[in-house]
């Protein structure tokens, strides 16, 4: 009987002998190691075509505090270190700064700006891919939180270094312009202030001071319209006590002489009849009641009518009016009015003036040219590179080694598993011809009787 040899089956061929596959790796590994050498040799080839880009960097931190005290003390305007750092961070991260600078820098423009590309794209690319604004972390708190960094990448042929800087110094400056702006607008308008309360103190002075004036000549005015009053009624009043007067003398007069007196006599004399005896005789009359004028005799009586008609002025018998007179004579000069309307200075008696211009001097001695102000610290400068940062050739050539050897391993074991597919298939094809060619060798079975 003829033996048929047993087929493999299809799933214990297809497993795969990892013996064998890194047998074959080793017997490959001189075309493995050309592949590597190749794709290395052609990715450091390509590195360098590519154009090398750079990398500077430059941090900021804040100025001390002195540098500030001449600017706080002023007490117009205050800027601590802190708010001075974030001021510029804030200018180096703005568009309208780095545009600014962009259009002020030929060299830049020559970098970024192609035939392809407007100023407006270079500057794009230049704003969005060139320039990074590091800030500090807001969770850190102390001297190390509070810096800011910058950098900028930018191909060869560029100096960087200068750029970078210069952009630094831009910020600073303009920053340092705008602080001054800012003083030299509130020191303008504090003086504004100042100066429209001095001219309301004086305006206010001047009404004060006529008003002043005023009061006085009205109340001068009204003292001496009183005393005129006064003086009028009293010479009146003494005109109609001389004609009271002069007529009570007409009337004793008139008694006087129908009763025969022209001297002086008393009652008590005028009833005795005896006649007086010789020598001199003092007589001596005690009466509480006034004895009438008629009693002084027609020759007192008409003497003193006389002088009362011969009377031009009644002023003197009024002590008043004296008074009077002399109080007229003071109004006439004011020496209060007179001295209000004389002053040469005004301001000086101006209320609060001093205090005014000292404020208004010291304002205008604030100087506002921060030009040498120091308003951050530059930590570190940007210095020119050693090495580019892109591309790294070493970087490219170890990429292409590793990238050459899977290649180079993919290319192996696909040759192999095609040849090991071709012989599978080969040892089939013999095996099935065995098969046949058995088959055919072999005796038929004898039919049953």
């Amino acid at each position: 009987m003829t033996s048929i040899p047993a087929v493999t089956p299809a799933s214990i061929r297809d497993e795969i002998d990892v013996l064998s596959l890194l047998q074959t790796l080793w017997k490959k590994k001189i075309q493995i190691g050309v592949f590597a050498c190749l794709v290395g040799v052609l990715a450091g080839g390509y590195a360098l075509m590519l154009t090398p880009e750079f990398q500077v960097n430059t941090s900021l931190r804040p100025a001390a505090l002195k540098d500030f005290d001449e600017l706080n003390r002023s007490k117009v305007y205050t800027l601590t270190p802190e708010q001075a750092l974030t001021r510029i961070g804030a200018s180096l991260d703005s568009y309208e700064t780095r545009w600014g600078y962009f259009r002020t820098n030929l060299e830049l423009q020559e970098a970024f700006v192609t035939a392809e590309r407007s100023q407006e794209q270079g500057f794009e690319s230049f704003n969005r891919n060139a320039l990074k604004v590091i800030q500090p972390d807001t969770k850190k708190s102390g001297l190390l939180a509070a810096y800011v960094g910058l950098e900028l990448r930018y191909p060869k042929g560029v100096d960087g270094q200068q750029i970078l800087n210069g952009l630094v110094q831009y910020a600073i400056d303009k920053e340092r312009q705008a602080v001054a702006q800012d003083l030299k607008v509130i020191v303008g308008n504090q003086l504004k202030e100042i100066d429209i309360e001095l001219t309301s103190a004086r305006v206010e002075y001047d009404l004060g001071k006529k008003n002043q004036i005023a009061v006085l000549k009205e109340n001068d005015d009204i003292k001496r319209a009183q005393l005129n009053d006064e003086l009028r009624a009293l010479r009146a009043q003494l005109k109609l006590r001389r004609a009271d007067r002069i007529a009570l003398l007409d009337e004793a007069i008139s008694i006087a002489r129908s009763l025969g007196l022209k001297r002086p006599s008393t009652p008590s004399s005028m009833g005795n009849t005896e006649p007086e005896a010789a020598g001199n005789i003092i007589r001596t009359e005690i009466n509480n009641q006034q004895i009438p004028m008629y009693f002084l005799g027609t020759d007192a009586l008409e003497a003193e009518r006389q002088a009362l008609l011969a009377r031009k002025s009644e002023d003197f018998v009024e002590p008043r009016i004296s008074q009077i007179r002399k109080e007229l004579m003071l109004l006439e000069q004011n020496r209060t009015m007179q001295t209000l309307e004389k002053r040469e200075n005004d301001e000086l008696f101006v209320k609060d003036i001093q205090t005014l211009r000292a404020e208004r001097s010291r304002l205008n001695m604030i100087d506002t040219d921060l030009s040498t102000l120091r308003i951050v610290s530059i930590d570190q400068q940007a210095t020119e590179p050693l090495s580019p940062i892109f591309p790294r050739k070493s970087l490219f050539f170890s990429l292409g080694v590793t990238l050459g050897g899977l290649i180079g391993i993919v290319y192996v074991l696909l040759r192999h598993a095609l040849k090991a597919r071709r012989r599978e298939e080969l040892r089939e094809t013999m095996l099935v011809k065995r098969i046949i060619a058995a088959e055919a060798i072999a005796p038929l079975p004898s039919s049953p009787s």
